[in-house]
């Protein structure tokens, strides 16, 4: 994966999300109330089905079987200095990375490390067998929201472009989106947050079959 050759500092299990049959997914929110991830950037695994009328249930006398619910569990990895970071949960993998180390400032043009960096994910992508790709550009609340909507489209573009050269194949189907301030993942009332918050983040569903025989990958 994109961190093994980093040392990885910090690794914990955030949190488990239920949803109900009715839901097919849920949105984690930042600190200042906006949600933290774009709108169908998150899924969540379909309830497990359980016959109700099974004799090998022991329900007492009148007793009924609640709604089903799911327990995903969200797996976070960052690096060090927090410029990489990934997140598993039962049906997707993300890589978030922070702009600074693809990126001179204001600026699309990759740094020379960067692609380095890419190729890890392409990597990964392959080992999915991931068809389906979303990459989205983020900034901070610096400067005007017009300004941020144009720089995190183009950097997304330029981590399309690195991918889609890295992989070599026709077969997936890129999405690619840039949403200048919006969906910070941190406090953007300090440079801590805020460079947390320019980030490129890449996307792609987990392989039914890695997920099955190993769980979420760190």
């Amino acid at each position: 994966m994109a961190l093994t050759s980093r040392t990885v500092a910090t690794m914990f299990t955030t949190f488990a999300v239920l949803s109900t049959l009715t839901l097919s997914g849920t949105q984690a929110y930042a600190d200042d109330g906006n949600p933290s991830a774009p709108p169908g950037s998150l899924t969540t695994s379909p309830p497990p089905t359980v016959d109700p009328t099974s004799p090998g249930l022991k329900l007492a006398d009148g007793a009924t079987l609640a709604p089903a619910k799911v327990l995903d569990i969200k797996s976070v990895v960052e690096d060090l200095g927090g410029e990489e970071r990934r997140e598993d949960t039962n049906s997707d993998v993300t890589f978030a990375l922070q702009a600074e180390v693809l990126f001179p400032k204001d600026s699309s043009k990759l740094n020379p490390d960067a692609r380095s960096r890419i190729q890890a994910i392409a990597d990964e992508i392959k080992n999915q067998k991931a068809t389906t790709v979303r990459v989205f550009g983020f900034t901070d609340n610096l400067g005007s929201y017009a300004h941020g909507l144009v720089l995190s489209k183009k950097r997304a573009e330029i981590v399309h472009d690195e991918l889609a050269a890295a992989l070599g194949s026709t077969d997936v189907t890129f999405e690619v989106r840039g949403y200048s301030e919006d969906y910070p993942i941190a406090d953007n009332t300090s440079e801590e947050g805020r460079r947390k918050n320019r980030r490129v983040e890449v996307t792609f569903p987990r392989d039914s079959a890695n997920s099955s025989s190993s769980g979420a990958q760190s």
